[in-house]
């Protein structure tokens, strides 16, 4: 899931909480929000192929 922060950039998080944080994982800040998605697609990739 990725949200837009105060300064512009998105990040990408977790869709899951994270049981020892009770927060979703930090998965990456980018630049714009096509980089985020692109990356979002890479990381639902590599948890079936990896």
């Amino acid at each position: 899931m990725i949200r837009k922060l105060k300064s512009g950039e998105y990040r990408l998080y977790s869709r899951k909480v994270d049981p020892n944080t009770h927060k979703r994982r930090n998965l990456g800040t980018f630049k714009t929000r096509e980089q985020a998605e692109k990356h979002e697609r890479e990381v639902q990739f590599f948890k079936r192929h990896g």
